[in-house]
């Protein structure tokens, strides 16, 4: 918008036609700054948190798609001379191409919010997601061009297509010189073993490089295959200690369509990771208490995070609560009650649906069960929430209202699969 009034304004125009050229300009900005968000660039995103982002890349989509869907219509109210602009006789590729950007803008929104009524699978709802975004952004960018209107000169139309042109570069660099780094620190996948829960474990080494550095409790974008460039890849938690950066550990739960291929995967495939990333992280060595609150697959981040603890021998206290559906479900068991024993650590499990003779906790996890197995809160002490969001929104509020505040809250909620 700045670039589009600073230069020789055009003659005015009604509020209604000037608010919808406005916004047009803003809709266009906005789903540039998408291709930005949504990237995984580092000098981006570095303390904000991939699941942050992933949340506000889909609100600031739905607000971008709104600016879209206003501007024809503000400039149609404004002046009906506009709906020229639709009409295929006065100007078929100019209709066309506006009836596209629309569609496509559509598209983008609704397959993203339905992805899982609509049964697309996440590979290709990844790969059509960049396709369209693509569209609307160059599609966008073209038009606002052709208009001619504030952004007649050819110095406007470089300044502009400059800032929109920098976006579309990151999404070339993410979709395509970014695999290709990947190319060059393969990994091989050393042990495919089942686990308690449904939960298959692989185990990932380094060919050729010394592994990844990573901080208890991130993740990275998992492929599998011959070549990292493909379709699929998917986020998984690192459940090793960061103190073992030549061997990655990933326990993935068969929740959709390639986690639940993972179980047949062979012994010395080619791997590719991607990270690490997240904030959602524990400082082992600051010797601050903690408490751990997870839910299913939720416990695998903070497995990373003892696992950690135990190799740098941190005498802290530490509280589990882990909850699941059944007893079989509870994941890693064996190994939390070893590190109980190693650990300043008192475990809590909490079943949904308890055998006969189960002496643990059952329920939900809410604010009466944490009053019952946590310390009274205290500064010390940091809260580490990951799980399915139905307890995530029990437990939250519950530690809120014990008075824990948002600086030592951590949670994350994304879900990918």
């Amino acid at each position: 918008m700045l670039i589009a009034v600073s230069g020789d304004r055009p003659a005015p125009r009604n509020l209604f036609v000037e608010s919808g050229a406005m916004l047009g300009l803003l809709g266009l900005g906005v789903l540039a700054m998408q291709l930005v968000i949504s990237g995984r660039h580092r000098w981006f995103a570095g303390r904000l948190g991939q699941d942050n982002l992933l949340q506000f890349h889909r609100q600031v989509g739905i607000f971008g798609w709104l600016l879209v869907l206003s501007h024809p219509l503000c400039m149609i109210i404004g002046s009906p001379v506009y709906l020229a602009f639709l009409d295929p006789r006065a100007g078929w590729i100019r209709a066309f191409t506006l009836y596209l950007l629309l569609l496509a803008a559509t598209t983008l929104i609704v397959t993203t919010l339905w992805r899982r009524r609509f049964h697309l699978q996440y590979e290709w709802w990844r790969a059509v997601h960049a396709v369209l975004a693509l569209v609307v952004v160059a599609g966008g960018l073209g038009h606002a061009l052709m208009a001619d209107h504030y952004t007649a000169g050819w110095v406007t139309k470089a300044l502009l297509g400059g800032v929109v042109v920098v976006p579309l570069l990151l999404l070339l660099e993410t979709r395509l010189f970014r695999p290709w780094r990947l190319g060059r620190r393969p990994w091989r996948v050393q042990l495919v073993e089942q686990r308690s829960g449904g939960v298959t474990r692989l185990e990932l080494r380094p060919e050729g490089h010394p592994g990844m550095q990573f901080n208890p409790g991130q993740f990275a974008w998992l492929t599998l295959g011959p070549s990292p460039y493909t379709l699929q890849q998917h986020p998984f938690s690192i459940a090793s200690a960061a103190t073992e950066p030549e061997r990655i550990e990933l326990a993935i739960k068969p929740l959709g369509d390639f986690s639940a291929s993972v179980a047949d995967v062979a012994c010395g495939t080619h791997a590719w990771l991607e990270g690490p990333y997240g904030t959602f992280s524990f400082d082992v060595t600051s010797g601050r208490r903690a408490v751990f609150v997870a839910g299913g697959t939720g416990i695998t981040p903070m497995i990373s995070m003892l696992r950690t603890c135990r190799a740098k021998g941190c005498p802290q206290p530490l509280w589990l609560v882990d909850a699941n559906n059944e007893q079989g479900d509870i994941i890693f068991r064996n190994e939390i009650e070893s590190l109980a024993q190693t650990l300043a650590l008192r475990v809590v499990h909490v079943l949904l649906e308890p055998p006969p003779g189960w002496q643990g906790e059952t329920g939900f996890v809410d604010e009466a069960l944490l009053d019952r197995v946590l310390p009274p809160d205290a500064a010390d002490i940091d809260y580490f929430v990951c799980g399915p969001p139905p307890m995530m929104n029990l437990v939250e509020p519950a530690l809120r209202a014990r008075g824990v505040t948002a600086d030592r809250l951590h949670s994350e909620r994304f879900e990918l699969v």
